[in-house]
């Protein structure tokens, strides 16, 4: 299973209500599909940065379904995803790296 950190930003053309009323019933509807990737463990974590409209993601799964998980709230939100190697399997790698280097300038 891989983890992502996904950052978003809210898209400032999308067609958002522009009613108090309505932008309720639009975010509660966008909370509930949230609430539910949190409770099937596809998003571990998630916060809202100062300004408001933007924050990131902690997400586990695969690449398929982390793209079908953030194109459901486009085009509201942007989002930039990197997929997380965790320390000890980057130390590991770069390790391997190194080791090669040193060994093909010794030939």
């Amino acid at each position: 299973m891989s983890k992502f950190l996904v950052l978003f930003r809210r898209n400032p053309v999308a067609p958002f209500p522009s009613y108090f009323e309505e932008s309720l019933k639009f975010f509660e509807k966008v909370w509930a599909t949230i609430d539910d990737l949190i409770k099937k463990g596809e998003i571990t974590e998630m916060g809202t940065f100062l300004d408001g409209v933007s924050g990131y993601i902690i997400a586990e799964g695969d690449s398929v379904t982390t793209l079908k998980n953030v194109s459901m709230f486009t085009p509201f939100w942007n989002f930039e995803v990197h997929e997380i190697v965790p320390y000890p399997k980057s130390r590991e790698i770069f390790t391997g790296i190194m080791k090669a280097r040193i060994e093909s300038t010794k030939k």
